[in-house]
């Protein structure tokens, strides 16, 4: 893995191109509309240029068997918004699904996989809220925070979707 240092000082990854996109700085919306419509990927990830654990997320998935298209942009809170993901559940980047799941934050691959392959129903999608340490993308030695996976439902609530008491768990 490739890290370029930024003028701000962030350390940022370099995707392979096999899951890079262009950077989309045009309002959500029309993101949104335009994926369905452009994006052979399973998932695009919208994220913020500068965040480097968002990069080492797309890599996590990517190295797990998913396909992920990269959109970096400006309007992140709108997307959270418009998929109704509220604060309690956000982290720093969210990924949809071509079917509008959503899956918010550091989600091991083999959780979003089972979800899309086995969708529950009255369910939005899936989030780890935060960034729990040790989690995918969130990698930090050999230090690792126990986490949950939530459903997310429709009617704004949560449940336990897979407890995360081991990093051996997320693969």
């Amino acid at each position: 893995m490739l890290f370029l240092f930024s003028s701000a000082g962030y350390a940022q990854s370099t995707l392979p191109e096999s899951i890079q996109t262009e950077s989309a700085q045009t309002e959500p919306n029309s993101q949104i509309q335009a994926l369905s419509q452009e994006s052979p990927a399973a998932l695009t990830v919208f994220k913020s240029p500068s965040c480097g654990c968002c990069g080492k997320w797309v890599q996590h998935i990517h190295t797990e068997g998913l396909n992920a298209g990269v959109k970096n942009t400006a309007y992140l809170s709108d997307i959270k918004r418009q998929y109704q993901v509220a604060s309690q559940y956000q982290s720093c980047h969210t990924a949809i699904s071509r079917d509008g799941y959503v899956f918010e934050g550091h989600i091991p691959a083999r959780y979003i996989q089972k979800f899309i392959d086995s969708p529950v129903p009255d369910a939005i999608g899936l989030a780890v809220p935060g960034m729990p340490m040790g989690s995918p993308g969130m990698e930090m030695g050999d230090r690792f925070q126990p986490y949950q996976i939530l459903l997310l439902h429709k009617d704004g609530t949560h449940s336990t979707y897979a407890q995360i008491d081991a990093y051996e768990e997320q693969f």
